[in-house]
């Protein structure tokens, strides 16, 4: 799955060229939001007193902000259409790495055609799109994490103001939590996904079949059997994905305003203005979601797990080295 991409000499230009253009792209992304971050501030502290300051004042905030958010625009549109392509080219590398593999052997194995036919397209958008989240985080987390340590001296709450870089160690540790608890409401959520994607796949076998022998294959019957599999396994996985989402949005929610908890003692006793107050919610958001990237990013793990435990599968079966 890997080797085919990043180790081969025909793709080396594409993965490793590919991947460093897709690198420095988003180390400029993190470097504006950045400048956007000291943007807030300034920016903020002119609506909090509107009567300081003149209406000129807010145009050039205005424009000040649109000289930042364009270049950021057309860096994302950039970096979305090119990781399409990236993905799309890993996963032409994987399917003719398995072919002569697959074409040469005798073995039969379930769902060998939708294994090189769309898990291997799953799997290389996942992988290439979970990749560059993880890149974007790690930036995020080296840019702001200082910037939220040194807000931090701001807090005034008793037992957090004790602390160096509170802020910083509430995003992390409220994340970890998160991530433990993920965990635990979705325990089931893997084998479940495996399951789907066995039923599935007998389903579109027999589906395959009918369209050359309706005679043999693709009765009422067994169409009406193989569904119910799929019903019955798609009701279940709903299920346990409705107790995952509740966890997750119950958290998500919560922590939009624990930086305003926090931060709102030293603003209602004038020890920080409004823009200060934005400036913090927005590096918290910032450096917590980058620490909760595994958190939200859970069902979709999920769905990598049980795609790379089938093609795992398929490279035993077919004897691929």
């Amino acid at each position: 799955m890997l080797k085919s991409f990043f180790l081969k000499k025909k793709w080396l230009l594409w993965s490793w060229g590919g991947g460093l253009l897709l690198v420095l792209s988003l180390l400029i992304q993190v470097t504006i939001t950045v400048k956007i971050n000291q943007w807030y501030k300034g920016f903020y502290d002119v609506l909090q007193k509107p009567m300081d300051h003149s209406i000129l004042i807010f145009w050039e905030k205005i424009f000040e902000f649109t000289y930042l958010a364009l270049p950021y625009v057309v860096l994302a549109t950039f970096t979305a259409y090119f990781t399409r392509l990236y993905a799309f080219r890993w996963r032409e590398a994987i399917t003719f790495d398995y072919l002569p593999f697959w074409t040469s052997g005798s073995i039969v194995v379930e769902g060998s055609a939708q294994r090189i036919q769309e898990d291997t397209m799953r799997f290389a958008r996942i992988v290439e799109s979970l990749g560059l989240q993880i890149v974007r985080a790690l930036m995020t987390l080296v840019a702001f994490t200082p910037i939220l340590w040194n807000l931090s001296d701001k807090v005034i709450v008793s037992f957090f103001k004790d602390i160096p870089g509170s802020l910083v160690w509430v995003a992390f540790a409220t994340s970890l939590g998160s991530l433990l608890i993920s965990w635990l409401v979705g325990w089931k959520l893997p084998g479940l996904e495996y399951n789907n994607q066995k039923v599935e796949a007998k389903f579109r076998k027999e589906l395959v079949y009918g369209e050359d022998d309706r005679i043999t294959y693709s009765k009422p019957e067994t169409i009406l059997e193989l569904f119910t599999g799929i019903k019955f396994n798609y009701h279940r996985l709903y299920l346990h994905y409705g107790y995952f989402d509740i966890w997750v949005n119950i958290y998500d929610q919560f922590m939009v305003i624990v930086p305003y908890l926090v931060m709102a003692p030293g603003l209602f006793t004038g020890a920080i203005t409004l823009g200060f107050v934005i400036q913090v919610s927005n590096a918290f958001q910032r450096v917590h979601n980058s620490f909760s990237l595994f958190t939200h990013n859970w069902t979709t793990i999920t769905e990598l797990r049980s795609i790379h435990k089938r093609l795992k599968e398929f490279e035993l079966a077919i004897g691929y080295k």
